[in-house]
């Protein structure tokens, strides 16, 4: 999910051929409820959250200058299930 508008995630996808829906918080209203929304115009937090089956957060990863971190450590998590 990112704040992206849907034209955004669009062009991103058939930039990438990655045949998976995306999804848009253009309002920002996921990013606040999960924490990550940062004050005024400033963009979002990065974070990836990887959601179990039943709907509970396993990890919550939150580093914003390693992004190999966020694959590696949700990776992790899954394969830990």
């Amino acid at each position: 999910m990112s704040a992206d508008q849907v034209g955004r995630q669009r062009e991103f996808d058939e930039e990438n051929q990655l045949n998976f829906p995306l999804l848009s918080d253009a309002k920002k209203t996921v990013a606040r409820q999960f924490g990550v929304k940062r004050a005024g115009p400033l963009p979002t937090k990065r974070a990836t959250f990887v959601v179990g089956t039943d709907r509970r957060v396993l990890a919550a990863i939150t580093s914003e200058t390693n992004m190999n971190a966020h694959a590696d450590e949700a990776l992790a998590a899954l394969r830990s299930r």
